[in-house]
């Protein structure tokens, strides 16, 4: 029985020793997939970190870009405002003197009465002095640095 038993034993341990192989050798094949896998995620991680840094620079410029396009629309539209302010007053001059002049036309008319309506391009004597207003008002604006 010493023999038998013996024996026993030692086909124990074989069938152990089997399984501890065959266990080693597919450990050693999870390994090696890990391992490939490791490269990959490097390979992954090199490939994110060169994205990072190209999206960094490409922010960095979008941000002087705006910057610049800030700075720019800024004074244009400061430019803009002072263009419109200016137009605002030279509107408003424009009306007065679109005023005088409508009361310059008025005064060179002739008085007629309610039954008789003349043309105002009828009367030669009434567009001479409404030409000859205006010319006088262009003067005036002239010598004051006005006029265009």
């Amino acid at each position: 029985m010493n023999h038998s038993l013996g024996m026993a034993i030692e086909t124990l341990v074989a069938i152990l020793l089997m399984l501890t192989i065959f266990y080693c050798v597919m450990l050693n094949k999870r390994l090696t997939r890990l391992k490939a896998d490791e490269h990959s995620l490097k390979a992954v991680i090199g490939e994110l970190i060169t994205a990072t840094e190209i999206a960094e620079r490409a922010i960095g410029g979008l941000k002087l870009a705006v910057r610049d396009v800030n700075e720019n629309l800024g004074s244009q539209l400061a430019a803009a405002t002072q263009m419109s302010d200016q137009l605002y007053k030279q509107l408003g001059e424009a009306d007065n003197v679109v005023r005088r002049l409508s009361k310059i036309a008025i005064a060179a008319r002739p008085m007629t009465g309610p039954e008789t309506v003349v043309a105002p391009a009828a009367k030669p004597s009434t567009a001479k002095a409404v030409a000859a207003a205006a010319e006088a008002f262009s003067e005036r604006r002239r010598s004051n640095g006005l006029a265009a």
